[in-house]
């Protein structure tokens, strides 16, 4: 066998594992949001994102319970104000990391809610990824999250808690 067969089939072989290697795993893990009240006009989303892949992010998220759905993170201000503010570029999730989308941090916020988020209840939850692509999961309104112990600012929900299922996206 020449050498130049040899790396034909040595890269041959190979270009399968690249591409298994390239491949976005991303898990949304224990999607939640707080209830609100009727008069409600804005929500927020928290989960965790769990990547045992190649580096990708979070792009955009919609829902039909919401006329607007952004990416959002908190930032202080120079007068130590902490205000919140669109993250047009999305949310990197790092290789074989995670990204957890939580109370005075990064969260999906919900503007112009179609009706109330109750408690008990889920909503659907379209999040999309510049590799993975669409991923839907299912939301559940749980009232019963408490703050994380070092706080957090606002009043869109509260800490991650214990999992309630994951839900795993896989490039097509």
């Amino acid at each position: 066998m020449s050498l130049k067969s040899c790396i034909l089939a040595l890269s041959l072989s190979v270009a399968p594992l690249a591409a298994l290697a390239d491949e976005a795993k991303i898990m949304v893990m224990d999607p939640y949001a707080r209830s609100s009240t009727p008069s409600a006009k804005s929500g927020a989303i928290f989960l965790e994102l769990m990547n045992n892949g190649a580096a990708d992010r979070l792009i955009s998220a919609s829902t039909p319970v919401a006329r607007m759905t952004q990416l959002h993170t908190h930032q202080e201000d120079a007068n130590g104000v902490m205000r919140m503010i669109h993250v047009e570029q999305g949310f990197e999730v790092p290789m074989h990391g995670s990204l957890k989308l939580a109370r005075g941090g990064d969260h999906v916020m919900l503007m112009g809610l179609t009706a109330p988020l109750e408690d008990g209840d889920t909503i659907p939850l379209t999040l999309t990824f510049e590799k993975a692509g669409e991923v839907t999961v299912e939301v559940k309104i749980d009232q019963t999250r408490k703050p994380e112990a070092h706080g957090g600012h606002g009043d869109h929900g509260a800490a991650h808690g214990d999992g309630h299922g994951a839900h795993k996206a896989e490039d097509s």
